[in-house]
């Protein structure tokens, strides 16, 4: 069997105003509070489980997607406004970068974690 990551900890100001954002912007699927947690379903395996905290520390989270779903995602993120950037330190240069031969974009969310979607994998040799 495949190890495949289940499910992770987001710490958040507001856990359900987060998972929601993260529904409206990336397309997931907020499902409900569970516990102490607004539990997000990213993919069949994967949730996030967004968490209320009132200090953190800041993470990042990347997204390998499609080339569609990084239109739709792009299009989500300009029509919300959202700041964005071609790198992790070029967060608002408003532009997109082409490593490896794809697409990739970061982003912060409301909380201030830094977020990717790309469309090729990192060549890390």
């Amino acid at each position: 069997m495949e190890i495949t990551l289940n499910h992770t900890i987001v710490p958040a100001y507001d856990k359900v105003k987060s998972a929601k954002w993260y529904e409206k912007i990336f397309g997931f699927k907020f499902l409900k509070v569970w516990e102490d947690f607004a539990v997000l379903k990213v993919n069949s395996t994967l949730t996030l489980d967004f968490r209320d905290e009132k200090k953190f520390s800041k993470m990042h989270y990347a997204f390998k997607v499609s080339d569609e779903q990084f239109d739709e995602i792009f299009e989500r993120i300009k029509k919300e406004s959202v700041v964005y950037g071609s790198g992790p330190y070029k967060l608002d240069d408003a532009k997109t970068n082409n490593h490896y031969g794809g697409r990739g974009v970061y982003f912060r969310d409301e909380n201030g974690h830094i977020l990717e979607i790309l469309t090729k994998d990192y060549v890390i040799d």
